[in-house]
């Protein structure tokens, strides 16, 4: 049975040392003092030094190494298209025009990648910069471009290199951004050149935002320290196959399996597809929590702009057959979910060759990564494609027995493979670290003096090593391997078939994704990365003995062996983060992981209900689905809340805002507020309270009583226990693995996981699920009362979920002045977590927006002029420019803008041109 647990009423730092608003520490305290005294001292910034850096966008500018006249032509967005006659010519003009609108923001990235953070912003940054050079992104960049990427690649990279610093040639810093501009104030920190290894380390970045199930692995064993093995179990529920399609149901997986049956072999686990709680976890558990523990205070600390390394960040596409469309020709939607920033991490553009030849070979549109070359998310002239997570497991975590200057690995002491890496510091002296590596990865666990004492330390069970010199946490990761990611980025941009798109996605290694196809005749799907498979032992769950060399990744699943599928009978397909296929038609494990399935079904239901009421799907249809706000989790407790007797005029009240609800979460809806409050609250007494305090969110605090201890808190012999996870991060999050855990529940009425003892003052225990609910109900009125007033006539949900858009460095702390000028919001938000128009937010921490739809597109393969677009932000980085967010209005009302892609359709939609001449 679950501890008893009893919420505190006060709040407590949940240890020593921890600082609040890490994310926010992009800017050290000598930075903001010396801005305020600079702002104190009349330096303040001038109109003519804000609109300094503006790009210029009309004209001619004379760029040497261009062998030819580049036309940059942009809309009323600010949105560029590049019109060339070489490939040198387009990528170099790409470079020159990304920098102009967003060098501040590519400079940071690649101080991000490289571990260089506290080059620019000071001493504050030393422990990220230690951790990302342990992760070493910048070296294994550096490795694929000297060893692995194509020479037409490794020219397109310089020729975008020779383009960014064509742009930063002669201009001091105060004319490339105001962000450098305020960093004058305590440094004389001036941008190096570009180069084209900067470009390939940002896939790294975005590889580790997107890296699986990583952070299941840890939760998973940091619940052993409460919670049993039935009880992880039921917090981690088998995939509903029967109720959630899987994304390959038509495809070529079929003719795969067969073969391996009548082979009688497999190289993979054989083991589950979800819901195990896997091996190795009984090898050192003290050591094996006490490492986790600290490693998520780590990787805490990561900027925000890498990641949020929580549960539930997805994405949603899908492509619909010309059979079902009004055009007779196929349609293709896509809306990736990453954390929300300023800039967006997209940046939408045009790559025109004047005329397609053997020396330019590019007619393609979409989104691209400001700081690297190419579109990654688009169409051209003959294909378009998508992408979203595919969530397959490419990280395993290993325990490590650490023996004097080595590990030990299968009876030996093996020695670990080191480098010496210096820090430079703004400001500051440097500093100097070493990176150990062993053959499962670098030590993450040596980036915390905390962990290095407590793994010295720690107890383990008999079947464990003796203790030696400690324990250590590597990382095993596909990402940290020299791949061909960037050479997939060009082979897409210019694939003119099914065929030529499958060669591109076998070269996408890291992060593995689900793409989705479309031309004018044809859909399909293909599964590409790099995946590792694993031995009969480990399903990759949990983290894994690293001392036993049955733990270790056997090898890789053949890119002829991964799931695809073509224009299958049905006549669409769905990507959201589900399961890629049925767990027994493959015989590979890819995940013991998969996304539940909530988001890609209710798609499916919208396209299947088009379907069988005889319609055609339009584009706008495409949109509406976009912005579907049901909640499937409301379909099922609603009807139970309103069977509850509820006392109380004022909860009854609240109650009464259900009642012909249609589960719709629109901005202004009083009923989708109080639900998702009553969600939140359930999730946080029937789960949320019985988690182990490395889960919970930090600084709330709850008495944990004795296992046999019944009766109101006892301050003498109970314990008061705090959260130590950051609220964007900490569980249960509320997302759709919730709703199957909750779902798996329901007839259980008298399940212990209901029963929660009293609360302080008067609140009642629960001993069922009705009363848990009745309790719930009561908690989410007085709690929206206090933040939304108690006329409920006044709520609404988009009062409590607001989306704020921060730059992600200098806008996350510092002056208000500074804030005020780099930062906007906020915008009351439709959506939700789980629900196609995917708003997410952390039920464990607050009802906050942390990621969204970072963009939104619709293509039309019938007329691709037709087809629509819209970013999160805008294509600025310059915090003046009228395009900094001019798109986040029509984005938060779920509009899409035209999106020109024809000559003739770009001319018409053309405000301003700009000449770059040789």
């Amino acid at each position: 049975m679950p501890p008893n647990t009893t919420a505190s009423t006060g709040h407590k730092p949940g240890k020593s040392g921890r600082k609040k608003g890490r994310k926010a520490r992009l800017i050290v305290l000598v930075l903001v003092l010396a801005i305020i005294g600079g702002l104190a001292y009349g330096a303040y910034w001038s109109i003519s030094t804000v609109r300094a850096s503006f790009p210029q966008t009309k004209g001619s500018i004379t760029l040497e190494g261009l062998s030819g006249p580049v036309d940059v032509k942009r809309d009323g967005y600010g949105i560029p298209q590049i019109y060339a006659s070489t490939d040198e010519d387009l990528f170099m003009a790409q470079g020159y025009v990304q920098a102009q609108d967003r060098f501040y923001e590519m400079d940071v990235r690649r101080h991000m990648t490289s571990g260089r953070l506290s080059e620019m912003f000071g001493k504050d940054q030393v422990s990220d910069d230690e951790f990302l050079r342990t992760l070493g992104w910048d070296r294994i960049a550096q490795e694929e471009y000297d060893t692995k990427l194509s020479a037409s690649t490794k020219k397109y990279l310089q020729a975008y290199s020779k383009g960014v610093n064509a742009y930063l040639s002669g201009k001091d810093g105060k004319d490339i951004s105001l962000e450098y501009a305020a960093l004058g104030f305590v440094n004389d920190y001036k941008p190096e050149k570009w180069t084209p290894v900067d470009s390939v380390a940002w896939l790294k970045a975005m590889a580790w935002d997107l890296r699986g199930n990583m952070q299941d692995e840890i939760d998973r064993s940091l619940m052993t320290s409460r919670l049993g093995p039935k009880q992880i179990a039921d917090l981690y529920p088998d995939y509903p196959y029967s109720r959630n399609k899987a994304i390959v149901q038509e495809g070529q997986y079929d003719e795969l399996t067969q073969t391996f049956e009548q082979n009688g072999s497999s190289s993979g686990s054989g083991t589950s597809a979800s819901g195990s709680t896997g091996t190795g976890t009984s090898t050192a558990s003290e050591a094996l929590t006490s490492q986790l523990s600290g490693l998520q205070d780590v990787l805490d600390d990561v900027p925000t702009a890498v990641g949020v390394n929580g549960n539930g960040i997805g994405s949603n596409s899908w492509v619909v057959s010309g059979a079902h469309t009004i055009t007779g020709q196929p349609l293709l939607a896509n809306d990736p979910h990453l954390t929300a920033s300023l800039p967006s991490v997209w940046y939408q553009m045009g790559l025109h060759c004047r005329t397609v030849s053997a020396t330019c070979q590019y007619d393609v549109t979409g989104y691209t990564f400001a700081g690297m070359p190419g579109v990654v998310i688009g169409h051209n002239q003959d294909i378009a494609w998508g992408m979203t997570n595919s969530g397959v497991d490419v990280t395993d975590l290993y325990l490590e027995k650490l023996s004097g200057d080595g590990y030990l690995y299968d009876g030996k002491t093996v020695p670990f493979k080191t480098r010496e890496e210096t820090i430079k510091v703004a400001g500051g002296t440097s500093k100097k670290i070493v990176v150990r590596e062993t053959n499962n990865g670098p030590l993450l666990s040596d980036r915390s003096d905390e962990l290095v004492k407590v793994g010295q330390k720690a107890g383990v069970e008999t079947s464990a090593p003796d203790r030696g010199d400690g324990y250590g946490i590597a990382l095993r990761w596909t990402a940290l391997d020299a791949g061909t990611t960037m050479d997939a980025v060009f082979a897409m941009d210019k694939a003119a078939d099914w065929d030529d798109f499958r060669a591109a996605a076998a070269l996408f290694d890291v992060p593995s994704q689900n793409l989705v196809y479309a031309d004018s005749k044809n859909i399909g799907y293909t599964l590409p990365g790099k995946i590792p498979t694993r031995g009969k032992n480990h399903d990759g769950s949990v983290p894994a003995p690293g001392w036993d060399s049955d733990y270790r990744w056997t090898g890789w699943i053949q890119q002829d062996e991964l799931p695809y599928e073509y224009n299958p009978e049905r006549g669409y397909i769905v990507t959201a983060n589900q399961a890629v296929v049925d767990e027994d038609k493959y015989p590979y494990t890819l995940t013991t992981d998969w996304g539940y399935g909530t988001r890609s079904q209710r798609i499916t239901d919208l396209i299947q209900s088009k379907i069988d009421d005889g319609g055609k799907i339009s584009t706008d249809d495409m949109r509406q689905m976009q912005l579907d706000n049901s909640s499937e989790i409301a379909k099922l407790l609603v009807p139970k809340l309103l069977k509850i007797d509820i006392d109380d005029k004022d909860v009854r009240e609240a109650q009464k805002l259900l009642e012909g609800w249609d589960y719709t979460q629109d901005a202004d809806s009083a009923a989708a507020a109080y639900f998702n409050s009553v969600w939140r609250n359930i999730l946080k007494l029937a789960f949320g309270n019985k988690l182990p305090k490395e889960l919970r969110v930090e600084g709330q605090c709850l008495w944990v009583k004795k296992a046999d201890s019944t009766g109101p808190v006892d301050e003498d012999t109970d314990v008061r226990e705090c959260g130590q996870r950051d609220a964007d991060q900490a569980q249960p999050d509320g997302g759709d693995r919730w709703f199957e855990v909750v779902r798996n529940l329901m007839d259980d009425e008298d399940s212990d996981w209901w029963k929660t003892p009293a609360g302080v003052g008067d609140r009642p225990a629960a001993d069922n699920r009705d009363q848990l609910f009745k309790r719930a109900m009561i908690d989410a009125r007085w709690e929206l009362t206090s933040k939304l007033g108690k006329d409920i006539d006044t709520w609404s949900w988009g009062r409590l979920h607001r989306l704020f858009l921060k730059n992600q460095t200098l806008g996350t702390a510092g002056p208000g002045y500074l804030q005020y000028i780099l930062n906007r919001g906020p915008w009351k938000l439709s959506g939700g977590e789980a629900t196609v128009n995917a708003t997410g937010w952390n039920a464990a921490g607050g009802y906050g927006v942390i990621w969204v739809p970072s963009m939104r597109m619709v293509v039309n393969l019938g007329d691709l002029d037709k087809s629509k677009w819209i970013n999160l932000t805008g294509a600025s980085g310059h915090a003046y420019s009228s395009h900094y967010t001019d798109q986040t209005d029509k984005w938060a009302n779920g509009e899409l803008l035209d999106w020109s892609f024809s000559k003739d359709a770009v001319d018409a939609s053309t405000s301003d041109t700009l000449v770059l001449k040789p």
